[in-house]
């Protein structure tokens, strides 16, 4: 999903909500069917606690995706190194939308090449940003294996591309987006917002 970051502690992304038994729905009627982002993060610990490989390097898509990684990265034992990426040169509308004024620098504390990796995003929309994502990391050399992590998967897929691991799932109208928010004491919340021109992840 691609997210765009309307303050310095909140990233955008667009809507789409589930929870990991049934979707949720988010409309109009407001964020009281949007699941609860530290429940749905407690539900993406466990399954990554269960099946990520112990030397897994995690590398989060800018904002949301860079803020989970961090998080996720302090929950789970072992080491887990954590790179952050903005995708914003590999997006196929690149050329039509132009480079967004918030574009972040790529860091990969890590040997791409042989690495096991884990993508961390916030909002699993039409798959067009982790498609970026996974093309930026081949320029880095070929990674053994990578998986995906979502904290929501709201559905509306336009590639064929599915997390591994998803906190929660959810159904939302397509003029809304739903946003990720992170407070001071780093805690995460969710909320939804009209669509706006945010790319569609």
């Amino acid at each position: 999903m691609r997210c765009a970051i309307s303050s310095p502690r909140k990233s955008s992304c667009r809507p789409g909500l589930t929870s990991n038994e049934r979707p949720d729905t988010a409309s109009g009627a407001g964020p009281g069917a949007l699941p609860d982002a530290e429940a749905a993060l407690a539900t993406l610990l466990e399954q990554l606690r269960h099946g990520l490989a112990f030397d897994a390097k995690l590398v989060g898509i800018y904002s949301g995706g860079a803020w989970l990684a961090e998080r996720i990265a302090r929950e789970l034992e072992g080491e887990h190194p954590v790179g952050l990426l903005d995708v914003s040169f590999y997006r196929d509308d690149y050329a039509r939308k132009g480079l967004s004024s918030k574009v972040k620098r790529t860091a990969l504390p890590f040997e791409v090449p042989g690495s096991r990796i884990l993508l961390v995003d916030d909002v699993l929309y039409t798959g067009r940003s982790v498609r970026a994502a996974i093309n930026e990391l081949f320029d880095y050399g070929r990674p053994d294996a990578i998986e995906l992590a979502v904290l929501i998967d709201r559905g509306g897929r336009e590639l064929p591309i599915e997390a591994t691991y998803v906190g929660a799932r959810v159904i939302a109208d397509r003029e809304l987006s739903i946003v990720l928010n992170r407070d001071a004491d780093e805690r995460f919340a969710l909320s939804v917002e009209p669509a706006g021109s945010a790319p569609r992840a």
